[in-house]
């Protein structure tokens, strides 16, 4: 019997779901892997940039700001396109989308290789920015999609965590290898790893094995009208996630794009070493994005407005912790109030991705990350390197980061209100689509 909600939408209950094929545990570990792999190429390609900011500098003679807006523009193209593209991936097929996205980020990365000028550069940065900009949201809605609900925040967390490990090797590997072969092979050692990714992935995955593996969680029903596309803005907390999650993550893009730099500048680090230095501190704030999402999932699994609690006190420990940081000299206090700091920095990320999926659609889950993505692209990571490159330009990079503390304290403001209006917006959007569970 079909039950008649809001705005024409007729969900018809799921019958009782058949056997899971032998497969069944195999493929989704199978599938995680090979979207996370494509997700560590994906900033592999978008970072090893930050690796060789010293020697494009000393080869071009280019500013901060020319350094930066050629971070920025990857963020910014991912930015725009995120979610339009992320529509195209959930109505024409999102695997499709997936080998689209990554045979194209891999080809424009080894277009940075080639580049003969700032110009030319700017030009191959900007399609890895397209390519790049829906892989995140598409890949997460089909990654969620054969897991169960209750563990969105800790697989949100990961996947997006993924980015970060993808921008530590990018940094570590990219300088190393730019040290001994040359900045030029970087790029085209990033091309060849997401290429072959390109390939496993159209040999493994299929849209097929992905609706037999699909979860029952993923789904309360089966949607005969697709949701209009209004509801990823239906409630003041969906809206104040996105926000949120992108003014934070201000934080985190200035910190991978601006630290190797850093390092080179105030400690006197050879790139090659401040890359790796810098990798260190990514990784670890990659590993907060793990813990702090695994953290989500088991004090909010009975009381869900704890997604939120969770992000304010990420966000609020990052604050006093970068602001003790910047106020040092460089040295070993620096170091270690930095290093905890980046561990909580982006701990926002996995809770809100469980926010939006707990506040949206199944069937536009994946353009619902995509204006997630639009939020954390614009607000946080192009936003960060071009205005962190900007100050560094008139002020040195170190006052430069004493701004970032401003940017946790309005997403705590955020958060804070978005928190407030938790539980009216998820009992309208239980109340529009029946659904049972979370």
């Amino acid at each position: 019997m079909a039950l008649h909600i809001s705005e024409g939408i007729v969900i018809t209950p799921p019958s009782t779901p058949p056997p899971a094929p032998r497969s069944s545990r195999l493929f989704p570990a199978v599938l995680f892997t090979l979207t996370f792999g494509l997700l560590l190429s994906d900033y592999m390609s978008r970072q090893v940039l930050s690796a060789v900011f010293p020697l494009l500098k000393t080869e071009w003679g280019l500013t901060d700001t020319q350094l930066g807006s050629l971070t920025s523009v990857v963020a910014l193209a991912v930015g725009v396109l995120a979610v339009p593209l992320s529509i195209l991936g959930d109505r024409f097929g999102r695997v499709k989308a997936i080998l689209a996205m990554g045979a194209l980020w891999s080809a424009a990365t080894l277009g940075c290789a080639l580049a003969a000028s700032y110009g030319q550069l700017m030009v191959a940065r900007l399609f890895i920015g397209v390519g790049e900009a829906a892989f995140g949201s598409v890949g997460l809605a089909v990654v969620l999609a054969v897991f169960p609900a209750h563990r969105r925040s800790a697989l949100t967390g990961s996947f997006m965590a993924g980015g970060l490990f993808g921008a530590v090797i990018g940094v570590a590997a990219g300088g190393v290898v730019a040290q001994q072969l040359g900045w030029r092979w970087s790029f085209g050692a990033m091309a060849l790893f997401g290429l072959v990714l390109v390939v496993l992935y159209r040999l493994l995955v299929t849209e097929a094995k992905i609706e037999a593996h699909r979860h029952a969680d993923a789904a309360t029903g089966i949607l005969e009208v697709r949701p209009r596309l209004s509801a990823l803005f239906s409630t003041p907390s969906v809206i104040l996630a996105y926000v949120g999650s992108g003014v934070q993550l201000f934080v985190a893009g200035s910190l991978y794009a601006w630290l190797p730099s850093y390092l080179n500048r105030a400690y006197g680090l050879a790139p090659a070493r401040a890359g790796l230095g810098a990798a260190g501190f990514i990784m670890v704030m990659g590993v907060g994005m793990i813990v702090c999402g695994i953290v989500t999932d088991r004090v909010s699994r009975v009381v869900a407005i704890r997604k939120w609690t969770t992000s304010i006190v990420c966000a609020s420990v990052a604050l006093v912790l970068l602001a003790l940081a910047f106020a040092q000299a460089p040295g070993t206090l620096q170091i270690v109030l930095l290093g905890v700091a980046a561990f909580f920095c982006a701990g926002t990320a996995g809770p809100a991705g469980a926010m939006v999926a707990n506040l949206t659609p199944e069937p536009i889950r994946a353009t619902a990350f995509g204006t997630l993505t639009l939020a954390n692209n614009l607000l946080g990571l192009a936003a960060g390197p071009f205005v962190t490159g900007l100050l560094a330009d008139r002020y040195g990079l170190a006052a430069a980061f004493k701004v970032l503390p401003v940017a946790c304290a309005v997403s705590i403001a955020l958060l804070l209100v978005g928190r407030a209006c938790y539980p009216t917006s998820l009992a309208r959007v239980r109340g529009s689509v029946q659904e049972v569970h979370q």
